[in-house]
C-alpha cells in the first residue's frame, strides 16, 4: 500500500538537498517519527488481537494480515509498564524490518516530513536503557516542534528472525493448489487456556479425559499439580495456565476442564486446560510463523493457524513445551516414587490402539477419529429449504461448501434438546459431499485398545429406526473395572446408507 494512501500524510517540503523522509505519529502529548523506508502501511486497530503468552508486558498480542502474523507493540508500555493498553480507536504502523513485520500502536498519524540534516540530532544511552529506542530528535518550526525519532533496529528485537524468514521463504516457493493436492491434510485439537486458543497436533495426543482425582506428589510445584493413574502408570499433571505464567483466576474448577495426555518422547504428561474445543484440519503451509519478542519457552510456539469462525489458533510444538530437565524430573521422579501398577498395563499399551471421539445423543457413543473431518458448534445460520425431511435441520454454508445437517434426535423420535445452541455438529466427508450430525455434546477424545472392542449383541442390532444403537454393530469398553462403561461405536456409513433416499432431496 502506498504510504500516502495508508496514512493520509501530507509532505512538508524543504529546499535542503540533504534530506531524509520520515513519517510522524502521535502518542499522548508526544510526537514520534519513523524513517519512511521502514513503514509498510498504517491500519486501524484490528477487532481481534490474540494474546501471546510469555511475551513482554508491552506486547498487546498479535493479529494476522494478508498471510503474515503481526506482533503489536504498545510503545507507551515499553516506556512505562503502567501506561494504558491500546484501544479500538488507535492506529497501528506496520514496520518492515529485515523482512519481518511488526506493528507499533499510536493514537493517530501525522504527516510525511522531508527533514534536513541540520534539523536532526542523535542521542546516546547507557547500555540497557529502555529509552534507547529513541535514536534522536527532529526540531522543526524554529525549535517550537520536537519529534522523537524511533530506531527500528532497537525497537524490533525479534528473537527468531532466521526461523521466521526460513518459513516465509518455504511458503513463497510453494504453489498452494499443487502443495495441497500433493500433501497430507493434518489434524489438530484446539483448546482454551490462559485466555487464548491453542492446538496440539492430533498425532501428539494419547487421550483427552475429564479431570480425574489428582494425587499429591513429592514433585508437586506451581507447575506440576500432582499425579494421576493412567494406564498402569503414574503421570504428572501440568497446569497449562501456570506454564504460560497466566494469573490465577481464583475460580473453582469447571466441568469444561480437561486433561490432554501427550507423549513427549518416552514420557507421558497430562496438561490441564480450561476446555477442549474442536478438531481442526490444516495443511503445513497454513501454519504462519510467529515473530517472537521473548525467548521464554520459544520452542513451543510452532506458528499460528487462522480459520474462519475460529480466529487465530496458536499451534504448539509439543516437543518444545517442557525442557529436557523438566521432562526427566517428572519421568524419573515419578517412576522412582510411584512404580507402575501392573505388567498387564504394559502389555495392553503394546496392543493396537485406535483414537475415538466420544459424544452424547441422549446416551454416549464413540466414533473413530478418522471418520470425522471436524467438529463445529451448532450455528443459527442453518437454512431450511421447503420440502426437506423432518430429520434434516437444513443446510449450512461452511467455508463455501454446503453441509446437510442431520438431527439425530429427530430421526430417532427423541425429545428435542432444550437449547440447540449447546449442541455440536460432527462433520463427515464422503467423496465430494459433507454431512453434519447434530449431537448433544462432545465428551472426550480417547485411545482404546482393540482388545476393548467387540461385536454388539444381536438383540440390539435390529437395524430399525427405533434406537440409534440399533445401527451400530460394534461396541467398546471404557473406564476401569470399578467404573466401566460400554459405548456403541458410531459408524457413519451405516447411517448415511439408511438416509440415502432422503439426502439427495436436501442436496
Amino acid at each position: 500500500m502506498d504510504m500516502h494512501e495508508a496514512t493520509g500524510l501530507q509532505a512538508q517540503g524543504t529546499s535542503d538537498t540533504a534530506t531524509e523522509l520520515f513519517g510522524s505519529f502521535h502518542l499522548g502529548d508526544d510526537e514520534f517519527a519513523l524513517p519512511a523506508s521502514c513503514i509498510r502501511e498504517v491500519v486501524n486497530y484490528p477487532a481481534k488481537v490474540t494474546a501471546l503468552p510469555l511475551s513482554p508486558a508491552y506486547l498487546e498480542g498479535m493479529f494476522t494480515l494478508r498471510g503474515s502474523v503481526i506482533p503489536v507493540v504498545n510503545l507507551g508500555r515499553l516506556f512505562r509498564a503502567e501506561a494504558p493498553r491500546a484501544v479500538a480507536t488507535d492506529k497501528i504502523a506496520i514496520l518492515d524490518f529485515q523482512q519481518v513485520l511488526i506493528g507499533i500502536v499510536f493514537q493517530d498519524t501525522g504527516e510525511i516530513l522531508r527533514v534536513p540534516a541540520s534539523a536532526r540530532s542523535a542521542l546516546q544511552y547507557a547500555a540497557g536503557d529502555s529509552h534507547a529506542v529513541i535514536a534522536g530528535t527532529i526540531l522543526l518550526d524554529g525549535g517550537a516542534r520536537l519529534l522523537q525519532v524511533l530506531d527500528p533496529h532497537a525497537l524490533l528485537r525479534i528473537e527468531n528472525v532466521p526461523h521466521v524468514l526460513a518459513l516465509q521463504a518455504t511458503g513463497a516457493r510453494l504453489s498452494t493448489a499443487r502443495y495441497h493436492a500433493q500433501s497430507e491434510r493434518r489434524q489438530c485439537v484446539s483448546f482454551h487456556a490462559a485466555g487464548a486458543t491453542f492446538a496440539f497436533e492430533m498425532l501428539a495426543i494419547q487421550e483427552i479425559i475429564r479431570v480425574p482425582e489428582l494425587h499429591s506428589s513429592l514433585l508437586n510445584s506451581e507447575l506440576c499439580l500432582g499425579r494421576m493413574h493412567f494406564r498402569g502408570s503414574q503421570v504428572a499433571v501440568v497446569d497449562f495456565g501456570a506454564l504460560l505464567q497466566a494469573p490465577a483466576s481464583g475460580t473453582a474448577a469447571t466441568g469444561d476442564q480437561r486433561v490432554i495426555v501427550v507423549r513427549l518422547d518416552d514420557t507421558t504428561v497430562g496438561f490441564l486446560v480450561d476446555s477442549v474445543d474442536s478438531i481442526v484440519h490444516f495443511f503445513g503451509d497454513e501454519v504462519l510463523p510467529i515473530p517472537l519478542l521473548s525467548k521464554a519457552r520459544a520452542a513451543m510456539f510452532a506458528g499460528c493457524i487462522t480459520k474462519e469462525g475460529l480466529g487465530d489458533i496458536i499451534f504448539l510444538d509439543h516437543k518444545g513445551i517442557l525442557s529436557q530437565a523438566e521432562i526427566v524430573e517428572m519421568r524419573d521422579g515419578h517412576a522412582r516414587l510411584y512404580p507402575a501398577v501392573t505388567e498387564t498395563a504394559a502389555a495392553t499399551h503394546k496392543a493396537q490402539r485406535r483414537v475415538y471421539i466420544t459424544f452424547t445423543v441422549e446416551t454416549r457413543f464413540a466414533v473413530e477419529i478418522g471418520q470425522v473431518r471436524e467438529i463445529i458448534d451448532f450455528s443459527g445460520a442453518i437454512t431450511t429449504p421447503p420440502g426437506m425431511p423432518a430429520c434434516m435441520r437444513g443446510m449450512l454454508n461452511l467455508r463455501q461448501q454446503m453441509i446437510s445437517i442431520i438431527d439425530l434426535r429427530q430421526l430417532y423420535a427423541m425429545p428435542a434438546l432444550p437449547d440447540d445452541s449447546t449442541g455440536k455438529i460432527l462433520i463427515v466427508e464422503r467423496g465430494n459431499e459433507r454431512y453434519g450430525f447434530l449431537v448433544d455434546h462432545v465428551d472426550n477424545i480417547m485411545t482404546i485398545s482393540d482388545s476393548q472392542r467387540f461385536a454388539a449383541p444381536q438383540i440390539i442390532r435390529t437395524g430399525e429406526h427405533d434406537d440409534l444403537r440399533s445401527e451400530m454393530d460394534e461396541m467398546i469398553d471404557i473406564g476401569t473395572e470399578a467404573q466401566r462403561q460400554t459405548l456403541s461405536v458410531f459408524q457413519c456409513d451405516h447411517l448415511l446408507e439408511k438416509l440415502g433416499a432422503a439426502l439427495p432431496q436436501a442436496a
